[in-house]
């Protein structure tokens, strides 16, 4: 599959509630959602050449927990390791919003 900035699916709300429910009904105990500031993302995707994001599982070993670690990608699909890069997302639980329709 080939990087390009048109990459991704967009996706029905009904396809998202039932992609979120078996995630949540296999995984009971993992974090629901992960936050990421507008301005903190216009930062990362904003850098020069920066097509699109790609997002890594990390665990941090003094606290254990999981957490996304955001990076730019360049046009032929490089992360700009040398640029912004995003962690310590705000994590649901806690900060649910309080009418969640997906899940």
């Amino acid at each position: 599959m080939k990087i390009s900035n048109q990459s991704g699916q967009v996706i029905t709300k009904q396809k998202a509630i039932e992609y979120i429910s078996e995630f949540k009904a296999q995984n009971p105990n993992a974090i629901n959602s992960y936050y990421v500031g507008i301005d903190k993302l216009q930062a990362l995707l904003g850098q020069n050449n920066c097509i699109g994001m790609r997002i890594y599982p990390g665990l941090n070993k003094q606290t254990s927990l999981i957490n996304m670690v955001l990076v730019g990608v360049n046009q032929i699909g490089q992360d700009i390791s040398d640029g912004i890069i995003l962690e310590e997302l705000i994590t649901c639980p806690p900060a649910c919003p309080d009418n969640n329709t997906l899940g």
